[in-house]
């Protein structure tokens, strides 16, 4: 069996379940080729090195897989006929993978570690968020108040010229 790494570019504004259905579709094949999927690695939106169809940023993914390589061409051609996928390209990581059982748990390992620096990753995108929001509500508060004292010194100003 050998090992490769295909990673693919879906278009930015493409929903979460449209690439889900792109992966699935990726999946199908694989098991019908007898391929054995190791990992998806979700890269997330990334800022492309060039433009690509008017696009600047694109959704990044990276299928792992064993196969003997009857998968690769019919992957490929999914892929292109999928309109929402920007480019794609396939390595070939290892000629010969001798224990397979060795390498799943590995896959499973890695697994385990993307799936934790993605939960880091979401607290901190929320915990930034939250910030956000909070320095947002500040700035619209003391906006407020400033338009409160702005409108008390009209109003004592006013009091001044009835006196007059």
């Amino acid at each position: 069996m050998r090992e490769y790494e295909l990673t693919f570019i879906v278009q930015p504004e493409i929903s979460d379940e449209g690439c889900a259905a792109v992966r699935e579709k990726l999946d199908a094949v694989l098991q019908r080729s007898g391929a054995l999927r190791l990992l998806y690695d979700d890269w997330g939106k990334r800022k492309l090195s060039y433009e690509i169809a008017k696009f600047q940023k694109g959704h990044y993914f990276v299928l792992s897989f064993l196969d003997a390589g009857k998968a690769v061409p019919e992957l490929e051609r999914i892929l292109r006929l999928e309109d929402s996928v920007l480019r794609f390209l396939t390595v070939l990581v290892n000629e010969e993978v001798k224990d397979i059982e060795a390498r799943k748990a590995r896959a499973v390992d890695e697994e385990r570690v993307q799936a934790e620096r993605r939960a880091e990753r979401a607290a901190r995108e929320a915990e930034e968020a939250r910030a956000r929001e909070l320095a947002e509500r500040a700035r619209e508060e003391v906006g407020e108040r400033g338009e409160d004292v702005a409108d008390d010194a009209d109003d004592e100003g006013g009091d001044e010229e009835d006196s007059e």
